[in-house]
């Protein structure tokens, strides 16, 4: 559905090895060249990425731009992209935010060549997670873009980089060992039941799991995808990335790979595993409450100014969980758009303290104070993000966070009460770290010969603020278009719970009140 006569998504996912392909012919010290080449690539890849939301068919959840061809046949694996309106979203998301972090990657001196090399394989690696709808596909997409990742980070981080890198390595690798044995009981479940070997996703899904099983193959899944959003207390790993990696890198980390944990639970752990789904339930909102308030918590006692937007992270994310987990319209369709605008909002929070550090080699918010005065621009772009990841109505966060709590209150709503805390919070550690930034007298002389941002700056905090104020203010275009899938989604975790078996006395009982809701009650 959808076609446009050529696979696009091959295009759109494989595009940036044209840009690496080009980088290993030119030369090291042609730093320019090289800048060029990939920022050329990014924007081409961005605009062949668009046809991708123009040409898409509104009203149905079935995946649209489907490829599917035999890869692995002795596997029963098949090379299988495809995208619905939930991943339509996040496909654009990355091939934005690359396009903007090699034009922020100016400033890199040190090994350009590699840099670019490593950016664009990250790319194309993230896309691939994305449009996979085979599991083995997925797979060696989701443990391929660990290595650009953990290059970024070791080689061009801060002093602390190599530390950084592993333990951003480590944890992510630990989880996903166990969401692969996950998979492979999976595809052998499936040619037990159907007598074919598959790794297609909606094959997988058509199985049911063994009532016994499906609990710990969850929270196998649910782990590899907790890590990565991250959720307390798996969240250990994110500041430190984000400290030590550079500017580029914490843009990427922040506005797309926490983006893979969530769409995870979306697309695999909570559809495969209903009923373990709503057994879980209670734990995984109690997480997401707890990430919520302990990220705000933490946010507000940072002195540096990158650890508080990382921290920030942990709290906003948890937000998107607790829309996920209460599974009505309107929580999830808040969840899934605040991934999107947390992508936006937390990248340019860091795209600026990148610039800032640029000027001064410092984030520490003691060593600031007055730069309104002397960078008018930086101070506007910085209150328009700030105000962005607050959820200032007129601005995208609002309505995802408001979507969210307000789905949530419908089924949680001590829930939705706990985190609505993050709106409170976030306003406290956001506007007071900005008081002390950006407002007062210029006391350290350093700040007095700030210059304000340049034009590439400038045009790279105006491409991100556009899509803040559209979302804000005409969520429409994007809502419309993810709402079928989100409705298949809902309908696929508890729609699906009658015809599995509940695995404890328990978990008996709390399914069958949910599937008693179900049956009486609209998705919406």
């Amino acid at each position: 559905m959808g076609g446009l006569g050529f696979p696009i998504l091959t295009v759109v996912t494989f595009f940036p090895l044209v840009g690496v392909l080009i980088l290993l012919f030119v030369d090291k010290g042609s730093k320019r060249v090289l800048r060029w080449t990939a920022f050329v690539t990014t924007v081409v890849e961005f605009l062949l990425s668009l046809p991708l939301y123009f040409k898409f068919q509104l009203g149905t959840h079935h995946f649209q731009f489907v490829e599917k061809i035999s890869w692995i046949k002795i596997l029963g694996s098949y090379y299988h992209l495809g995208i619905d309106g939930i991943t339509l979203f996040l496909v654009l998301l990355t091939t934005f935010l690359t396009m903007l972090s090699i034009l922020a990657s100016w400033t890199i001196d040190k090994h350009v060549k590699e840099y670019m090399i490593s950016f664009l394989l990250l790319e194309t690696t993230m896309v691939g997670v994305f449009c996979s709808l085979d599991l083995l596909l997925f797979y060696l997409f989701w443990e391929a873009m660990l290595v650009p990742m953990y290059l970024l980070i070791g080689v061009w981080g801060g002093p602390r980089r190599v530390y950084a890198a592993i333990k951003f390595f480590l944890y992510t690798m630990a989880g996903s060992v166990l969401m692969l044995v996950s998979i492979i009981y999976l595809y052998y479940h499936h040619y037990k039941v159907a007598g074919d070997l598959t790794f297609n996703l909606a094959s997988l899904l058509s199985t049911p799991v063994a009532a016994s099983v499906a609990p710990w193959l969850f929270l196998a899944f649910a782990l590899a995808f907790a890590i990565k959003v991250p959720m307390w207390p798996f969240h250990t790993w994110l500041p430190d990335a984000h400290v030590e990696a550079p500017t580029a890198g914490s843009v990427i980390l922040a506005g797309v790979l926490l983006k893979m944990g969530t769409y995870g639970f979306l697309r695999f752990c909570m559809p495969f595993f209903p009923t373990a789904t709503l057994h879980f339930s209670y734990l995984f909102l109690t997480l997401a409450v707890i990430s919520i308030i302990y990220g705000a918590l933490v946010a507000m006692v940072q002195d540096d100014v990158k650890k508080l937007v990382a921290y920030s992270s942990v709290s906003h994310l948890g937000t998107v969980m607790l829309g996920l987990f209460a599974l009505n319209l309107q929580s999830v369709s808040g969840g899934v758009l605040q991934m999107i605008n947390h992508g936006l909002s937390t990248g340019a929070l860091f795209l600026l303290v990148g610039m800032i550090y640029d000027r001064r080699h410092t984030r520490l918010i003691k060593e600031f104070g007055g730069i309104a005065k002397v960078m008018p621009i930086f101070a506007t772009f910085f209150m328009i993000a700030t105000f962005s990841s607050i959820g200032l109505p007129g601005l995208n966060g609002f309505i995802g966070e408001f979507l969210s709590l307000v789905g949530a209150f419908k089924t949680y709503p001590v829930f939705a009460v706990l985190g609505t805390t993050a709106t409170v919070l976030s306003a406290a550690y956001m506007l007071w770290m900005y008081k002390r930034v950006f407002f007062h007298e210029v006391t350290v002389e350093a700040n007095k010969e700030l210059k304000d941002l340049s034009f590439r700056e400038f045009m790279i905090m105006l491409m991100v603020v556009i899509p803040m104020f559209w979302i804000g203010l005409y969520p429409k275009p994007v809502l419309e278009r993810m709402e079928p899938s989100v409705l298949n989604f809902i309908s696929q975790v508890k729609g699906r719970v009658s015809a599995q078996k509940e695995f404890s006395p328990q978990g008996k009982e709390r399914v069958s009140m949910a599937a008693f809701i179900v049956e009486n009650k609209e998705l919406r």
